[in-house]
Protein backbone atom coordinates (compact mmCIF):
# COMPACT_ATOMS: atom_id res chain seq x y z
CA UNK A 1 0.00 0.00 0.00
CA UNK A 2 1.39 3.44 -0.86
CA UNK A 3 2.56 5.25 2.27
CA UNK A 4 3.31 8.90 2.91
CA UNK A 5 6.37 9.18 0.62
CA UNK A 6 4.52 7.64 -2.33
CA UNK A 7 1.42 9.76 -1.77
CA UNK A 8 3.52 12.90 -1.35
CA UNK A 9 5.35 12.14 -4.59
CA UNK A 10 2.03 11.80 -6.40
CA UNK A 11 0.72 14.97 -4.75
CA UNK A 12 3.68 16.97 -6.02
CA UNK A 13 3.23 15.61 -9.52
CA UNK A 14 -0.52 16.30 -9.58
CA UNK A 15 -0.33 19.77 -8.02
CA UNK A 16 1.30 21.33 -11.04
CA UNK A 17 -1.06 19.55 -13.42
CA UNK A 18 -4.52 20.10 -11.94
CA UNK A 19 -4.38 23.39 -10.01
CA UNK A 20 -6.74 25.77 -11.78
CA UNK A 21 -8.46 23.03 -13.80
CA UNK A 22 -12.27 23.27 -14.08
CA UNK A 23 -14.17 19.98 -14.00
CA UNK A 24 -16.91 19.95 -16.62
CA UNK A 25 -17.76 16.22 -16.66
CA UNK A 26 -17.09 13.10 -14.58
CA UNK A 27 -18.17 9.53 -14.07
CA UNK A 28 -17.46 6.81 -11.52
CA UNK A 29 -17.92 3.17 -10.65
CA UNK A 30 -21.29 2.69 -8.89
CA UNK A 31 -19.64 1.38 -5.72
CA UNK A 32 -20.13 3.64 -2.68
CA UNK A 33 -16.34 3.79 -2.44
CA UNK A 34 -16.12 5.74 -5.70
CA UNK A 35 -19.54 7.09 -6.69
CA UNK A 36 -19.08 10.53 -5.08
CA UNK A 37 -16.43 11.49 -7.64
CA UNK A 38 -18.88 13.26 -10.02
CA UNK A 39 -19.83 15.69 -7.23
CA UNK A 40 -16.73 17.66 -8.24
CA UNK A 41 -18.33 18.65 -11.58
CA UNK A 42 -18.55 22.43 -11.90
CA UNK A 43 -15.74 23.03 -9.45
CA UNK A 44 -12.24 24.32 -10.01
CA UNK A 45 -9.31 22.60 -8.37
CA UNK A 46 -7.35 25.14 -6.34
CA UNK A 47 -4.56 22.94 -5.01
CA UNK A 48 -3.62 19.38 -4.05
CA UNK A 49 -2.86 18.72 -0.40
CA UNK A 50 -2.10 15.63 1.62
CA UNK A 51 -2.96 14.33 5.07
CA UNK A 52 -1.17 11.09 5.94
CA UNK A 53 -1.88 8.73 3.05
CA UNK A 54 -4.84 10.79 1.75
CA UNK A 55 -4.76 13.21 -1.17
CA UNK A 56 -6.91 16.33 -0.75
CA UNK A 57 -7.95 18.11 -3.95
CA UNK A 58 -9.18 21.56 -2.93
CA UNK A 59 -12.22 22.94 -4.79
CA UNK A 60 -13.05 26.62 -5.14
CA UNK A 61 -16.48 26.15 -3.51
CA UNK A 62 -15.04 25.13 -0.13
CA UNK A 63 -15.14 21.39 -0.66
CA UNK A 64 -12.45 18.76 -1.13
CA UNK A 65 -12.17 15.68 -3.30
CA UNK A 66 -10.52 13.18 -0.94
CA UNK A 67 -8.66 10.22 -2.42
CA UNK A 68 -7.09 7.19 -0.78
CA UNK A 69 -5.05 4.99 -3.10
CA UNK A 70 -5.67 1.73 -1.25
CA UNK A 71 -3.20 -0.89 -2.47
CA UNK A 72 -3.28 -0.37 -6.23
CA UNK A 73 -4.79 3.07 -6.82
CA UNK A 74 -3.13 5.32 -9.42
CA UNK A 75 -3.88 8.65 -11.08
CA UNK A 76 -3.34 9.36 -14.76
CA UNK A 77 -3.59 12.59 -16.73
CA UNK A 78 -4.53 12.13 -20.39
CA UNK A 79 -3.71 15.11 -22.62
CA UNK A 80 -5.39 15.83 -25.97
CA UNK A 81 -5.20 14.92 -28.76
CA UNK A 82 -5.09 11.50 -27.10
CA UNK A 83 -8.66 10.35 -26.46
CA UNK A 84 -9.39 9.04 -22.99
CA UNK A 85 -10.88 5.55 -22.86
CA UNK A 86 -11.74 3.97 -19.48
CA UNK A 87 -10.17 0.59 -18.75
CA UNK A 88 -11.82 -2.24 -16.78
CA UNK A 89 -9.95 -0.86 -13.75
CA UNK A 90 -10.95 2.78 -14.10
CA UNK A 91 -12.98 3.66 -11.01
CA UNK A 92 -13.51 7.35 -11.76
CA UNK A 93 -12.58 10.06 -14.24
CA UNK A 94 -12.89 13.84 -14.44
CA UNK A 95 -12.78 15.78 -17.72
CA UNK A 96 -11.37 19.29 -17.54
CA UNK A 97 -12.55 22.28 -19.53
CA UNK A 98 -9.21 22.37 -21.36
CA UNK A 99 -9.83 18.88 -22.78
CA UNK A 100 -7.61 16.91 -20.45
CA UNK A 101 -8.90 13.98 -18.36
CA UNK A 102 -7.78 12.86 -14.93
CA UNK A 103 -8.49 9.18 -14.29
CA UNK A 104 -8.29 7.07 -11.15
CA UNK A 105 -7.50 3.40 -11.74
CA UNK A 106 -7.64 0.80 -8.97
CA UNK A 107 -7.24 -2.89 -9.82
CA UNK A 108 -8.12 -4.27 -6.38
CA UNK A 109 -10.71 -1.64 -5.44
CA UNK A 110 -9.30 -0.94 -1.98
CA UNK A 111 -9.10 2.79 -2.71
CA UNK A 112 -11.67 5.40 -1.75
CA UNK A 113 -12.99 8.67 -3.18
CA UNK A 114 -15.24 11.19 -1.45
CA UNK A 115 -16.28 14.82 -1.84
CA UNK A 116 -16.73 16.56 1.52
CA UNK A 117 -16.69 20.06 3.00
CA UNK A 118 -13.03 20.99 3.44
CA UNK A 119 -11.67 19.59 6.69
CA UNK A 120 -14.84 17.69 7.61
CA UNK A 121 -13.88 14.02 7.61
CA UNK A 122 -16.55 12.42 9.79
CA UNK A 123 -17.53 10.00 7.03
CA UNK A 124 -13.88 8.95 6.72
CA UNK A 125 -13.12 7.63 10.23
CA UNK A 126 -9.44 6.83 9.69
CA UNK A 127 -8.74 10.28 8.30
CA UNK A 128 -10.86 11.92 10.99
CA UNK A 129 -8.84 10.30 13.80
CA UNK A 130 -5.41 10.47 12.17
CA UNK A 131 -2.35 11.51 14.16
CA UNK A 132 0.05 14.42 13.55
CA UNK A 133 1.91 14.89 10.30
CA UNK A 134 5.43 13.49 10.80
CA UNK A 135 7.16 16.26 8.87
CA UNK A 136 5.46 19.03 10.85
CA UNK A 137 6.11 20.67 14.17
CA UNK A 138 3.01 18.97 15.58
CA UNK A 139 4.92 15.67 15.67
CA UNK A 140 7.15 15.50 18.74
CA UNK A 141 8.99 12.78 20.63
CA UNK A 142 7.00 13.45 23.81
CA UNK A 143 3.73 13.33 21.92
CA UNK A 144 4.78 10.09 20.26
CA UNK A 145 5.64 8.51 23.61
CA UNK A 146 2.37 9.63 25.18
CA UNK A 147 0.32 8.28 22.26
CA UNK A 148 2.12 4.93 22.26
CA UNK A 149 1.98 4.44 26.01
CA UNK A 150 -1.77 5.03 26.17
CA UNK A 151 -2.26 1.60 24.60
CA UNK A 152 -1.03 -1.89 25.43
CA UNK A 153 -0.83 -2.83 21.74
CA UNK A 154 2.51 -3.62 20.13
CA UNK A 155 4.44 -0.58 18.93
CA UNK A 156 4.45 -1.67 15.28
CA UNK A 157 0.67 -2.21 15.36
CA UNK A 158 0.17 1.23 16.86
CA UNK A 159 2.26 2.91 14.16
CA UNK A 160 0.18 1.21 11.47
CA UNK A 161 -3.03 2.47 13.13
CA UNK A 162 -2.11 6.05 12.05
CA UNK A 163 -2.97 7.41 15.50
CA UNK A 164 0.50 8.15 16.96
CA UNK A 165 1.66 9.60 13.62
CA UNK A 166 0.15 9.89 10.15
CA UNK A 167 1.31 8.20 6.97
CA UNK A 168 3.58 5.43 8.31
CA UNK A 169 2.83 1.96 6.95
CA UNK A 170 4.55 -1.41 6.96
CA UNK A 171 7.63 -0.41 4.97
CA UNK A 172 8.58 2.74 6.83
CA UNK A 173 7.61 1.40 10.25
CA UNK A 174 10.13 -1.43 9.84
CA UNK A 175 12.73 0.99 8.51
CA UNK A 176 12.27 3.55 11.29
CA UNK A 177 12.18 1.00 14.12
CA UNK A 178 15.38 -0.59 12.81
CA UNK A 179 17.09 2.78 12.47
CA UNK A 180 16.00 3.75 16.01
CA UNK A 181 17.03 0.35 17.44
CA UNK A 182 13.58 -0.09 18.99
CA UNK A 183 11.84 -3.46 19.18
CA UNK A 184 8.64 -3.51 17.11
CA UNK A 185 6.87 -5.67 19.68
CA UNK A 186 7.40 -3.28 22.59
CA UNK A 187 4.19 -2.29 24.37
CA UNK A 188 5.61 0.92 25.82
CA UNK A 189 8.64 3.10 25.13
CA UNK A 190 10.91 5.36 27.15
CA UNK A 191 11.49 9.00 26.29
CA UNK A 192 15.00 8.27 24.90
CA UNK A 193 13.49 5.56 22.68
CA UNK A 194 10.75 7.95 21.59
CA UNK A 195 13.35 10.56 20.66
CA UNK A 196 15.29 8.07 18.56
CA UNK A 197 12.12 6.80 16.90
CA UNK A 198 10.88 10.34 16.23
CA UNK A 199 14.16 11.21 14.51
CA UNK A 200 14.14 7.92 12.59
CA UNK A 201 10.59 8.37 11.29
CA UNK A 202 11.40 11.85 10.01
CA UNK A 203 14.67 10.62 8.46
CA UNK A 204 13.28 7.58 6.61
CA UNK A 205 10.24 9.46 5.28
CA UNK A 206 12.30 12.42 4.12
CA UNK A 207 14.79 10.15 2.38
CA UNK A 208 12.03 8.12 0.72
CA UNK A 209 10.37 11.28 -0.61
CA UNK A 210 13.73 12.38 -2.02
CA UNK A 211 13.95 8.97 -3.72
CA UNK A 212 10.47 9.24 -5.25
CA UNK A 213 8.92 6.54 -3.04
CA UNK A 214 9.27 2.77 -2.93
CA UNK A 215 8.10 0.62 -5.84
CA UNK A 216 7.88 -3.03 -4.88
CA UNK A 217 5.08 -4.02 -7.25
CA UNK A 218 2.19 -1.66 -8.04
CA UNK A 219 3.19 1.88 -7.09
CA UNK A 220 3.82 4.26 -9.99
CA UNK A 221 3.90 8.03 -10.28
CA UNK A 222 1.38 9.98 -12.34
CA UNK A 223 3.70 9.70 -15.34
CA UNK A 224 4.05 5.93 -14.86
CA UNK A 225 7.55 6.13 -13.41
CA UNK A 226 8.76 3.93 -10.55
CA UNK A 227 10.24 5.15 -7.30
CA UNK A 228 13.86 4.44 -6.36
CA UNK A 229 13.68 3.96 -2.61
CA UNK A 230 13.40 0.16 -2.86
CA UNK A 231 17.13 0.20 -3.54
CA UNK A 232 17.81 1.93 -0.21
CA UNK A 233 15.84 -0.23 2.26
CA UNK A 234 17.87 -1.43 5.25
CA UNK A 235 15.32 -3.68 6.97
CA UNK A 236 11.91 -4.11 5.32
CA UNK A 237 11.67 -7.39 3.39
CA UNK A 238 15.30 -8.34 4.15
CA UNK A 239 14.53 -11.17 6.59
CA UNK A 240 17.04 -13.99 6.31
CA UNK A 241 19.80 -11.56 5.36
CA UNK A 242 22.43 -10.05 7.63
CA UNK A 243 21.72 -6.80 9.48
CA UNK A 244 23.62 -3.94 7.86
CA UNK A 245 24.80 -2.80 11.31
CA UNK A 246 25.76 -6.00 13.15
CA UNK A 247 25.42 -8.86 10.58
CA UNK A 248 22.89 -10.72 12.74
CA UNK A 249 20.30 -12.45 10.58
CA UNK A 250 17.12 -10.37 10.38
CA UNK A 251 13.98 -12.25 11.45
CA UNK A 252 10.37 -12.07 10.29
CA UNK A 253 7.33 -12.42 12.51
CA UNK A 254 3.60 -11.93 11.94
CA UNK A 255 1.77 -9.90 14.58
CA UNK A 256 -1.82 -8.74 14.35
CA UNK A 257 -1.98 -9.98 10.77
CA UNK A 258 0.99 -7.93 9.54
CA UNK A 259 4.51 -9.06 8.70
CA UNK A 260 7.39 -7.42 10.58
CA UNK A 261 11.14 -7.66 10.00
CA UNK A 262 13.67 -6.66 12.64
CA UNK A 263 17.13 -7.36 14.04
CA UNK A 264 17.05 -9.40 17.27
CA UNK A 265 20.43 -8.00 18.31
CA UNK A 266 20.08 -4.31 17.43
CA UNK A 267 16.44 -4.09 18.51
CA UNK A 268 16.23 -5.87 21.90
CA UNK A 269 12.95 -5.98 23.76
CA UNK A 270 13.11 -3.83 26.90
CA UNK A 271 11.52 -5.62 29.81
Amino acid sequence: MPELPEVETIRRQLAGLVAGAVVDAADAHPSAKFNQAPKAVGGRFTDVGRRGKYLLFGLDDGRELVAHLGMTGAFEIVDPPVSFAPTPYTRAWWRFADGRTMAFHDVRRFGRLAVVPAGEYHELPTLHAIGPEPLSGAFTARGLREAVNRSAARLKTQLLSQRPVAGVGNIYADEALWLARVHPGARSITLPQAKRLHEAIVAVLTSAIDNGGTTLRDYRGVDGSEGDNQHHLACYGRYGLGCQRCATVLVRVVWDGRSTTYCPSCQPLRR
